[in-house]
């Protein structure tokens, strides 16, 4: 038997699906959502959890540095002749 494959987690999700996907139970999550101690917002009175936030969220809380791309410096203009 082939087995199961489980759907991507969508970018918006609801507390079971976001429960899921952090590993820790719906009730934890709604009191970490309530306590507003994960990023969270509510749609009507259900919250949701988007995944770029919450990836976001636990780079931060297991001190991963996100890697930035380096910033080029900007390029003067060339100046005008003067008339």
């Amino acid at each position: 038997m082939a087995p199961i494959a489980q759907a991507a987690p969508r970018e918006v999700m609801d507390i079971r699906q976001a429960s899921e996907y952090l590993g820790i139970s719906g009730d934890t999550l709604y009191r970490y959502a309530s306590e507003g101690f994960i990023p969270a917002f509510k749609l009507g009175n259900r919250w949701r959890f988007k995944k770029s936030l919450l990836d976001a969220w636990m780079d931060e809380k297991s001190g991963v540095v996100p890697q930035q791309a380096p910033v080029a410096p900007k390029q003067k203009k060339p100046a005008g002749r003067a008339r």
